[in-house]
């Protein structure tokens, strides 16, 4: 079962949109500017969405190999970690350093694991 190019680009073009706005994000500084910080939780939240949604069809089919799992749900408590420091970082309190350390570097595993369960699965 081959991974259609489509999906694969449609979660790099998302990827890309919450990196896109994020920057942005990080650019303007505090405090965040309202309609930028939904549109940017909300592309997470859809991409994260999509790639369940992707997974749990091939999953159904039967056509992950334990390689593809593992990197799925590696990719699955990724999104987790992103989504709660972000929601830690974007509070009107300044979170820790350790904190915004970290949603700095958990995107790129997100990508990366993402990416190889996506690619595991063709």
């Amino acid at each position: 079962m081959n991974i259609p190019l489509s999906k694969a680009a449609a979660a790099g073009a998302l990827f890309l949109f919450i990196f896109f706005t994020g920057y942005w994000l990080h650019r303007s500084g505090r405090p965040f500017n309202g309609a930028l910080l939904n549109i940017h939780k909300l592309i997470g939240l859809a991409t994260a969405v999509f790639l369940f949604i992707t997974f749990s069809r091939l999953r159904q089919m039967g056509v992950l190999t334990p390689p593809a799992l593992t990197a799925g749900a590696a990719a699955g408590l990724f999104f987790a970690a992103v989504i709660v420091t972000g929601g830690l970082v974007s509070l009107a309190k300044p979170a820790p350093a350790a904190v915004s350390f970290l949603h700095n570097l958990l995107p790129y595993l997100t990508v990366l694991s993402s990416a190889a369960a996506l690619y595991l699965a063709r």
